[in-house]
């Protein structure tokens, strides 16, 4: 049985790409509108987490060592 579960996670998985790939390829194209391709990319089980934005650097205090 853990084979077969393997097995599904593993397929989940490659669907899911191959999935957010065709739905990343659309979107220069406007074949779906943008909340649609947002819906569907969000309710993937194993959808990549969106890129994170890196804070300003005036936002980000320095560090400072005890030496």
């Amino acid at each position: 049985m853990a084979i077969v579960a393997a097995l599904l996670e593993e397929y989940t998985a490659a669907v899911a790409r191959a999935v957010e790939r065709l739905l990343s390829a659309a979107a220069p194209r406007r074949i779906l509108p943008r909340r649609v391709r947002f819906l569907v990319l969000h309710s993937l089980p194993f959808a990549a987490p969106p890129a994170a934005v890196p804070p300003p650097p005036h936002a980000v205090a320095p560090v400072v060592l005890a030496g």
